[in-house]
């Protein structure tokens, strides 16, 4: 069967104030001219809501779903947007190094019930999907209500630290109602080996004990860091396209 064709995309920046709280600076992405299938809800890598992340919010928006690309430097860089070199990462870790798991919670919370406030969208299910650092904060998103599937693309060190301190990020799993995805390149020097097999081994465990959610570590053959991103030295075509293929398979089948 052939794919649909990309659908009209409406999208720009939009502002989630609220009092006494940071303001939430997002891109919005959604479908032009009809309701979207359901909401998603997208984390960058440490690179900021550069032009590759709101790529993926646009193409999500063409495969028919709402999305938001939230800023997970909201507190100290809310309008970071730098390039994949040795600067544009560096700044990025001097911010990823400030982030905590309590305030990114927060902030997805708040982004979540915006999604879930928007027409189209009410009290509906949304999913989640998060690159590098971003990876890492969508395995801790995925805990919280209101999420039924999560993507996690290379999201380092879940097995030996959390943001801002405190147990490994990893062990929300149990706590993870919805379905979640784990991708990793199997070269990539970030998630060596026993950070892929603790990974494995949290998924299995947890889905032994809830064998109606879904718990998968994809490992892609050949890949390295940031395997998903055109823009970067690791760019795999055909891994992309299939992480790509997974993650939107899941959304259908749990978001609608």
């Amino acid at each position: 069967m052939a794919a649909a064709a990309p659908l009209p995309v409406l999208s720009g920046w939009q502002e989630l104030p609220a009092e006494g709280m940071v303001t939430l600076r997002c891109w919005w992405a959604r479908p032009a001219g009809q309701a979207p299938r359901a909401a998603v809800l997208v984390l960058p890598e440490v690179f900021g809501l550069n032009s590759w992340v709101r790529s993926v919010a646009d193409r999500l928006a063409a495969a028919g779903y709402a999305a938001l690309a939230l800023p997970i430097f909201a507190r100290t860089a809310p309008e970071l947007d730098v390039s994949y070199d040795a600067a544009g990462l560096a700044a990025g870790r001097q911010h990823r190094d400030q982030v905590t798991a309590v305030d990114c919670l927060a902030d997805a919370g708040r982004a979540i019930a915006w999604l879930q406030a928007q027409p189209g969208l009410e009290q509906r299910p949304v999913g989640c999907v998060g690159f590098c650092f971003g990876g890492h904060l969508a395995l801790l998103v995925a805990s919280l209500d209101g999420v039924a599937a999560t993507c996690d693309f290379y999201g380092a060190r879940v097995s030996v630290f959390r943001p801002g301190g405190g147990p490994p990020s990893l062990e929300v799993v149990p706590r993870v109602r919805g379905d979640l995805l784990c991708f990793c390149g199997a070269e990539d020097p970030l998630m060596p080996p026993p950070e892929q097999q603790a990974i494995a081994a949290a998924l299995e465990a947890d889905r032994r004990r809830h064998p109606q959610r879904l718990r998968r570590l994809v490992v892609a053959p050949g890949a390295g860091h940031g395997y998903m991103c055109e823009h970067r030295g690791d760019y795999v075509p055909q891994a992309a396209a299939e992480g790509w293929r997974l993650m939107l398979e899941l959304f259908a089948d749990r978001l609608g």
